[in-house]
């Protein structure tokens, strides 16, 4: 009975449906695929939510954005390290004004709301259709509960010109945005020019952060070197692009399963410290209760899933390969030499 009921198994495996994405040259990530809620196409991009191993999942030009299982690591990542800096920065009366470039999920704004101190949040996502697809059918991600908050104000729009225009100002900058791809229409915000507007656009120890792409520092066939013109990762070019700009630049990574790798991100803020490296030492090597009273204090207890203290220092241990391999990579990213990812 058992070795009948295997066999069954194992061919419904092999005749259904696969979701596949190509995450390095030659190789893919495949899941199987459950549902397709919907598939519709937007001014900008092709727009699919779906339903696979890793529950629904957000997937824009065939790329995976975000999945039900493990968004809230990605999620949780990007926002609360950086807040969290702001807000021992003010001994925890902030932040209180915060700027998301992107988001359209509407998941980024979900952990930004969640800091009781935050007074003003402005998202500004270019596409309509991402941020409605998103409302209708990932409400878990954020949905019209955080797009009506009183605190937050939706924009759609160019961040970029958004920013531009902007006299503003805020604690917090959070770019949750595509990656720098070819024609895409994210390249502009992971310049140097665009790092040191956002940089006079910050209130005093404000913080910046943006999504820098996979981070492991090992996944690069065919011997590519680091930072030659076959090298298709971008995260090493995007700390080095902000560390022309920022005091104080903090790279930091998570595993999201559902990407296939480990994801960076980048934190960027300046300093009053004559010794600017050991003010970036205090704080990812922060004491983690530190972390976990800011966060009780702030947000709650046991309202995170992901982060706390000790997730917070092991974000910001990188692993060697990734360090090595960063060593090695002197690209900076401008209007006129961007770099671009797979």
């Amino acid at each position: 009975m058992s070795s009948n009921t295997a066999t069954i198994e194992d061919q419904r495996q092999k005749t259904s449906f696969k979701f596949t994405e190509a995450i390095l040259p030659g190789v893919d990530i495949q899941m199987e695929l459950k549902n397709i809620m919907i598939s519709t196409k937007s001014e900008y991009q092709e727009v699919d939510v779906i339903e696979t191993t890793f529950g629904k999942m957000l997937v824009t030009d065939g790329k995976t954005q975000s999945a039900q299982m493990d968004e809230y690591v990605y999620h949780e990542a990007l926002v609360h390290a950086p807040l969290i800096k702001a807000a021992l920065d003010s001994n925890g009366n902030g932040p209180k004004s915060v700027f998301i470039g992107g988001g359209g999920e509407l998941a980024t704004a979900r952990e930004v709301l969640r800091h009781k101190c935050v007074e003003r949040v402005v998202m500004v996502d270019l596409d309509a259709k991402v941020v409605e697809v998103c409302k209708k059918y990932l409400p878990e991600w954020g949905g019209e509960e955080v797009a009506n908050n009183e605190r937050m104000e939706l924009i759609i729009g160019d961040a970029y010109a958004y920013l531009n225009n902007c006299t503003e100002k805020f604690d917090a900058i959070i770019m949750d945005i595509s990656d720098p791809i070819e024609a895409g229409p994210g390249i502009m915000l992971y310049t140097q020019e665009f790092y040191s507007h956002a940089k006079s656009l910050l209130n005093e120890n404000g913080v910046f952060v943006t999504q820098g792409g996979m981070a492991d520092g090992i996944s690069k066939p065919n011997n590519i070197e680091p930072g030659s013109d076959e090298d298709f990762q971008a995260y090493a070019a995007i700390t080095n692009t902000l560390d022309t700009v920022f005091d104080c630049v903090v790279p930091y990574a998570v595993n999201i399963p559902s990407f296939g790798s480990d994801w960076g991100f980048v934190m960027a803020f300046n300093t009053n410290a004559d010794d600017k490296k050991k003010d970036v030492q205090a704080f990812t090597n922060i004491d983690e209760t530190k972390i976990d009273a800011m966060v009780e204090k702030n947000i709650g207890v046991d309202v995170l899933k992901y982060y706390d203290g000790l997730s917070h220092r092991r974000m910001c241990t990188l692993t060697k390969p990734l360090r090595e391999s960063m060593k090695k990579d002197t690209r900076i990213m401008t209007k006129d030499n961007p770099v671009f990812m797979y």
